[in-house]
């Protein structure tokens, strides 16, 4: 986990605090906690687990309260038993709390320090707190019928901004790029160079729109692009997804957002997957899609999209290992997760190229409640975890 560190220090204290400082620090090391002391406030909120406040010495209150605006709640302030930090952290709390603000002081030994950050980032994590964009390129496909989703609600649950983009932007800057471009050497392989070199064009044309826009991830409503650039996506989605930029298909906003959750909860990449059999004799779902992100996968190897017979599509074979299987709904109230095992990777004519086959409970209630027709998978177990995240959202699971 990531713990950032802004320290604020009154003009009045100079170069003996600084040894303080690296004492305190060198005291945290932890091998679960990596310390990065930060020199501006934006900082402290980039990609970071939690962010503490370190109160470096008395005279400091004025300080914090000239960057007050920068600084986001829940406030929390790191100090020292020496030059006064601990009293002037006391003052800034009791301005804080006389307008209801939330914050807390961690002083202590190390000890309890490390204790406390780690209790601190888990409830933080719950919060998947973050102001990230992400894109919404073209409609929910026309068969995703319960698809659709508010997004001031989105915007009020999640704190995610969606950006409608058109897929003709994107087709833009597809014909923008040409045919002078490298694809990189470990692509390359024996499928057909021309349908390669169209799925990774159209990679960089995403990229581009993904610069443009400032996205943290997008969906795509992919089946637009058969008839006019006669390639698809699949190639683009799996290469973000292996990069942590969170990208699903089909315009598909439920698993985007679950997708999302999986990143930012967990740090985990995630394989958007069809439900294509389930045997509750046997417990068992057979999964199966063409986005498959690369670092997911054990080997893998190209073929072409399942349902076109064009373009380009992933056949990875995944280790046979735990993984957790979820999604929510479109009005943000309900979801789905279940734990299980990956048990077989197959390769059938008639499915995605993708295909597990997963032992896993529970799986009654796709059959009964279900919450659309893609379901996100993970590896390891995780339901605990997501659970308390869906829970700290008042949002309830099927029954």
């Amino acid at each position: 986990m990531k713990v950032k560190i802004y320290p604020i220090l009154s003009s009045l204290h100079t170069d003996f605090v600084s040894k303080t400082t690296a004492d305190l620090l060198n005291e945290l090391k932890d091998e679960n906690i990596e310390i990065e002391l930060v020199k501006d406030i934006p900082s402290l909120y980039l990609d970071a687990n939690l962010s503490l406040i370190l109160v470096q010495s008395g005279g400091s209150e004025n300080l914090f309260l000239e960057n007050f605006s920068k600084f986001k709640a829940p406030y929390y302030f790191l100090t020292y038993g020496s030059n006064n930090s601990l009293a002037a952290s006391l003052e800034i709390l009791a301005f804080l709390k006389k307008y209801n603000l939330d914050g807390e002081i961690l002083h202590g030994n190390s000890s309890y320090l490390k204790s406390r950050i780690n209790e601190l980032v888990n409830k933080e994590n719950y919060t998947v707190k973050s102001n990230n964009r992400l894109g919404v390129i073209g409609l929910p496909s026309d068969w995703l019928i319960s698809s659709n989703v508010d997004y001031k609600l989105v915007q009020e649950k999640f704190d995610i901004s969606l950006i409608d983009i058109s897929i003709a932007e994107v087709e833009e800057e597809y014909f923008k790029i040409g045919d002078d471009f490298k694809i990189e050497e470990k692509f390359k392989s024996s499928f057909d160079n021309i349908e390669l070199r169209k799925a990774y064009r159209f990679y960089l044309a995403l990229s581009n729109i993904i610069s443009k826009y400032k996205l943290y991830g997008f969906t795509i409503r992919c089946f637009d692009l058969l008839n006019k650039l006669k390639t698809t996506a699949c190639l683009g989605l799996s290469l973000f997804n292996s990069k942590k930029i969170v990208a699903t298909c089909e315009g598909d906003i439920p698993s985007l957002i679950s997708m999302y959750i999986a990143r930012k909860l967990l740090n985990l990449e995630s394989f958007q997957a069809n439900p294509s059999q389930i045997d509750l004799s046997n417990n068992q779902i057979l999964l199966a899609h063409c986005t498959l992100p690369l670092n997911m996968c054990k080997t893998y190897k190209f073929d072409t999209h399942f349902e076109s017979q064009i373009g380009l599509g992933i056949h990875g074979e995944l280790d046979l290992d735990d993984v957790t299987i979820f999604r929510i709904n479109s009005n943000l109230s309900k979801y789905f997760v279940t734990e299980g095992k990956i048990v077989k990777n197959l390769y059938k004519s008639n499915l995605c190229r993708t295909q597990i086959l997963v032992d896993a409970t529970n799986l009654n209630k796709l059959l009964t409640y279900p919450l659309g027709n893609h379901l996100i998978v993970i590896y390891k177990k995780h339901k605990d975890e997501l659970e308390k995240y869906f829970a700290s959202k008042n949002m309830t699971a099927v029954i």
